[in-house]
């Protein structure tokens, strides 16, 4: 079974939630306006970014089927799909298939955490069976889940197994692991580029076409510009973009990251997406004002998401 190869870049959204932690929908099209308008190509829905492990089968389905009414025709949703409890993951991928999506995908489970490649080749294995017509990538991002077991081998233990596995979402530091990936039988899976930081080292190492951004909600405009410099052969362009990105990422790094950070970066840009959930620490009023400080001194309000 093959599927397409994305190109351009997908953004992994923050769920929107009232002050009350409530899910929130509302938002949700003017959201997906901002995206295009930045020139993301799709949505990765209801993994970290969206705090996905925090919300209910029912609140994950409730928010795929928002971002499905509100998407941009060309925009592909992804749904994360991934959960502690495999019927509850089989059960969302086929709902994800019965709404329309275009693929799902799921990390792995944080608890119990995978030990071997095998494993995790059979969690896999079990969800993707749920939405078996749609392409399946597994989401690698052992920082949060801590299962830092090898992508190669677990790639040639799964591709005999899932017929329907599209790739990886490579969220991880280790670029010659990612490189390796992508050359594995002349580059059969979709490795999307998923940690913004090293958008550019890819391109430039395995000529990745495809990512998925956390960071793409406010400086999606920022990574699309180091996409189309470095394709235009514009190096000097494409480094001082990946630069500013990273100055950017420099700010939310100082105030818990981009989950909790960023997703108050959306309210400052005109999209508020209320509280995170517990145990999260929201930004204080106090902090959201220094956090605009921060900003305003590297232009962002200027340069980011028109």
């Amino acid at each position: 079974m093959t599927f397409e190869k994305i190109k351009g870049l997908i953004v992994a959204p923050f769920t929107p939630f009232d002050k009350r932690g409530e899910v929130n929908v509302a938002p949700i099209a003017d959201y997906a306006k901002l995206l295009e308008r930045n020139g993301l190509v799709g949505v990765f829905i209801n993994g970290s970014s969206g705090e996905g492990y925090m919300l209910t089968v029912e609140e994950r389905m409730k928010i795929a089927e928002a971002w499905m009414a509100a998407a941009p025709k060309h925009f592909k949703v992804i749904v994360h799909v991934g959960a502690c409890c495999i019927k509850d993951s089989y059960q969302l991928a086929q709902h994800a298939a019965r709404i329309g999506a275009f693929g799902i995908g799921a990390m792995a489970s944080p608890f119990p955490k995978a030990g071997r490649v095998e494993e995790l080749v059979k969690y896999c294995e079990e969800i993707a069976a749920g939405a078996p017509q749609l392409p399946f990538y597994f989401y690698h991002i052992p920082v949060l889940n801590g299962v830092y077991l090898p992508m190669l081998p677990f790639l040639k233990a799964a591709e005999d197994r899932i017929p329907n596995l599209a790739g990886i979402k490579y969220t991880y530091e280790a670029l010659y692991e990612y490189n390796q990936c992508m050359l594995y039988k002349d580059g059969k899976f979709d490795m999307l580029h998923g940690q913004d930081e090293t958008i550019l080292s890819a391109l430039i190492m395995g000529g990745a076409q495809g990512g998925i951004s956390g960071t793409g909600s406010y400086i999606g405009n920022v990574l699309v510009e180091v996409i189309n410099a470095y394709n235009a052969g514009d190096m000097a362009k494409a480094r001082e973009a990946q630069n500013y990105a990273q100055e950017v990422i420099n700010v939310i790094a100082r105030y818990r990251g981009n989950i909790v950070c960023g997703k108050r970066i959306m309210k400052l840009l005109g999209v508020d997406l209320g509280i995170n959930r517990t145990p999260f620490q929201n930004i204080t009023d106090e902090e959201e004002a220094v956090i605009k400080r921060d900003l305003e001194a590297i232009d962002f309000f200027n340069r980011c998401n028109k």
